[in-house]
Parts: structure tokens; C-alpha cells; sequence
């Protein structure tokens, strides 16, 4: 049986991972309000997963013999104050920095969850416990920004920060009265992390990764102002869609994990790629029927996430005994491929308009289509080749 205490994990990731796309269906709030630009405002997406990307490798190098649970109750503290500065920001520059303390404190919170996790359960369960953090990160990925979306037009674009803010304090209480005290592991050095880097499949599978979620954000991180102009989408609206989308893309890692046992991960991979691509095609044809338009994003939103579990297991087989790394190493190129998105996003809207984001987006999709294959074509070769008889 897993320990209860996985769950608060769970809970912890999933409250401090909402902090990164909250902020995405309200940035033309912010931008009113401190008199910028849509694609400046994006740049709050795209710092904080820069830096979320970054820091938690090297700051677990940094702190490696601190004691794990007090390193998280610290990390929290300092996570609230990062977002008790965005409250009460009156600058845009004020809120970038606010972003910042709380992408560093908060990918380092993120990763000791995981490390917790897989410390306090039996070896039997660990790989369960682990999931069930992992579920709460995504979770937060998804549902973070509809509820963004919910309370900021509702209250105005602090409130979502107000709330990060109570449900971090609770947190800081909880820690130290269900968490016990969990010593440190030997760290693994940046320079080792990266050395296996040079395995041009686990490359590729990385950038697959990095392309992927790219080629989505150039959309994602834009679709509260597409749809307000585009398809003319009132706040309550925006907030039904966010919800709808969420829930589609928290079933498209589930459906994902389902494939990959059933076609196969090199199918699944590369299916789920090509149907984001026919997604981020079709988006603004079908924004001329509404009823088209929900349709695609219920498509778009499961093959959004659908294609995680998939590399996760493409990397594990792909080097089982950097297994761990390779974890972090593809969540930090997830995150890398958010901030470029959104920062590739914020571009096109300046120049081109954002009634073309999703067009530009098909680019990077592409781009992962090709890493995709490249990593992926030995699989495609153990189906075509017949084991080869062995003589004694």
C-alpha cells in the first residue's frame, strides 16, 4: 500500500506546479494593467520556464547535503514569496522578478516531491508513488491556467496569485507535521547529467520533447487573446474552453500510456504528432464553426500530452541505468520548449498577427516529427527484422 503521505506530495506538486500557466489566459489582463504588450506579457511564461528548466538540476547540486523535507519547507517558504511579489506588483519588471524566485524555489519543490516520494514508499511501490507526483505535476500544467482564467476575470489578474499564496501557507504548516526527516542521496554532477547527452537517440528524444510542446505553446500560450479575437469568446467562455481543453489533455496521458502498450512507442510517438500537427492546421479553419472549433480543441488538448509517456519509456529503454536523469533532463526540455513557444509566440503576434500562431506552430511540430523518427527507428527495425537464430 502507498504511504499517505505521497498523496500531500502529490497535493504539493500539484499547487506549485499551477504557478506556471496560471498567469497564461490572463495576459492580456496583465498587459492592460501595466500598459504592455501581449507578446511582452508572454515573456512571463517564458522566463519562468527558462528559469524552472535551469535551476532544479543545479540546485539540487547546490544543496545536496541538506536534509530533504527541511530543503522543501524552505523551498516553500521562499515559493510564497515569490508569489506575495506578484501580488502586489506595480511594474512589469517587479512581476518578471517575482517569476523568477518562484520558478527557481518551485522547480527545486517539484523535484524533491519526486525524491520524497520514491524515499518513503517500499521499492515494491516507488514507481507508483513517483507517478502519482508526476500526475499531480501534470495536472497542475492543465488545469492551472482554466483556473487562472476563472479567477482572474473574475477578481482581476492578482487573485490567482492570492490563492497560490493561502494554499502555499497551508502547505509550509503541513510539511513539518506529516513529513519526516529523509537524508540526502549522493547527487548526480551536472557535467555526468549532460555527458549522456551524447547518445544521439537520447538527444533526439529530447529535442522531440522541446520541439513538441514549442510547436503547442505557440498557441497555448496565446489562446485566451486568439480566441477573443478571433472567434469574439467572452471571459466565461474562455474559461469553459480552458476546462474543456484541461480535461481533454489530462486524459491524453493516460490514453498516451494506453497506446504505447498497444501500437507501440515509436507508432504513438509519431502518430500523436502528426495529429497535433492536423490540430494546429485545422484551428483556424474550424474558428469559423464554432461547433468545428470545440472539436479540434478536444482533439488538440489529448495529443497536447499525449505523447509524454511514450518518450518517458522511449528513454528508459534507451538507457535504463541514467533512467533518473534522463527524467529530469526531458522535464527541463519540456519546460525549455514552453518558454520558446511562448517566446517564439509573442514574435508572430508582434509581426505577423495571432491569427497566424498556430500556422508558425506547425513548424515546430515538424521539427519534432523528424527527431521523432531519428530516435525512434530501431523500434520500427525490431518489427521488420526476425530474431536471428543462435547456434551453441
Amino acid at each position: 500500500m502507498i504511504d499517505k503521505r505521497v498523496y500531500m506530495l502529490t497535493i504539493i506538486a500539484f499547487i506549485v506546479g499551477m504557478v506556471e500557466l496560471i498567469i497564461g489566459g490572463i495576459l492580456d489582463l496583465v498587459a492592460d494593467d501595466l500598459d504592455v504588450t501581449i507578446g511582452t506579457a508572454g515573456l512571463l511564461i517564458s522566463i519562468f520556464s527558462l528559469v524552472f528548466g535551469i535551476s532544479a538540476p543545479i540546485l539540487l547540486v547546490v544543496f545536496a547535503k541538506t536534509e530533504r523535507t527541511k530543503l522543501t519547507f524552505v523551498s516553500l517558504i521562499i515559493f510564497l514569496i515569490g508569489n506575495i511579489i506578484a501580488v502586489f506588483s506595480s511594474s512589469f519588471e517587479l512581476l518578471i522578478l517575482s517569476r523568477v524566485v518562484s520558478a527557481a524555489s518551485g522547480s527545486l519543490v517539484i523535484i524533491l516531491c519526486i525524491n520524497l516520494a520514491s524515499n518513503i514508499v517500499e521499492p515494491a511501490y516507488r514507481g507508483r508513488a513517483i507517478g502519482l507526483v508526476v500526475m499531480g505535476v501534470s495536472g497542475s500544467l492543465v488545469l492551472g491556467l482554466p483556473i487562472g482564467v476563472m479567477l482572474g476575470n473574475m477578481f482581476g489578474w492578482r487573485a490567482p496569485f492570492v490563492l497560490i499564496s493561502i494554499l502555499t501557507i497551508l502547505l509550509i504548516i503541513a510539511v513539518p507535521i506529516f513529513m519526516e526527516k529523509v537524508a540526502p542521496k549522493q547527487p548526480i554532477p551536472i557535467r555526468k547529467q549532460i555527458a549522456t547527452l551524447k547518445n544521439a537517440k537520447i538527444s533526439l528524444a529530447h529535442a522531440t520533447t522541446f520541439f513538441f510542446l514549442a510547436g503547442h505553446f505557440t498557441l497555448y500560450g496565446y489562446l485566451t487573446p486568439y480566441t477573443k479575437e478571433v472567434l469574439g469568446f467572452s471571459g466565461t467562455t474562455i474559461s469553459v474552453l480552458y476546462f474543456v481543453y484541461g480535461l481533454a489533455a489530462f486524459s491524453g496521458g493516460g490514453l498516451g500510456g494506453l497506446a504505447a502498450d498497444y501500437l507501440g512507442k515509436r507508432r504513438t510517438i509519431l502518430s500523436v504528432i502528426v495529429l497535433l500537427a492536423a490540430a494546429l492546421l485545422l484551428i483556424p479553419t474550424a474558428s469559423h464553426v464554432v461547433w468545428a472549433f470545440w472539436i479540434v480543441v478536444v482533439i488538440w488538448g489529448i495529443m497536447s500530452w499525449g505523447v509524454t509517456p511514450s518518450i518517458q519509456s522511449h528513454l528508459m529503454e534507451l538507457s535504463p541505468e541514467t533512467s533518473d536523469i534522463q527524467q529530469s533532463l526531458n522535464n527541463s526540455a519540456l519546460h525549455f520548449g514552453i518558454a520558446f513557444g511562448t517566446f517564439f509566440g509573442g514574435f508572430v503576434v508582434k509581426y505577423a498577427g495571432i491569427e497566424h500562431v498556430s500556422y508558425f506552430g506547425i513548424i515546430f511540430v515538424a521539427l519534432a516529427f523528424v527527431s521523432a523518427t531519428l530516435s525512434t527507428r530501431n523500434e520500427a527495425q525490431k518489427f521488420r527484422r526476425k530474431p536471428a537464430h543462435t547456434h551453441s
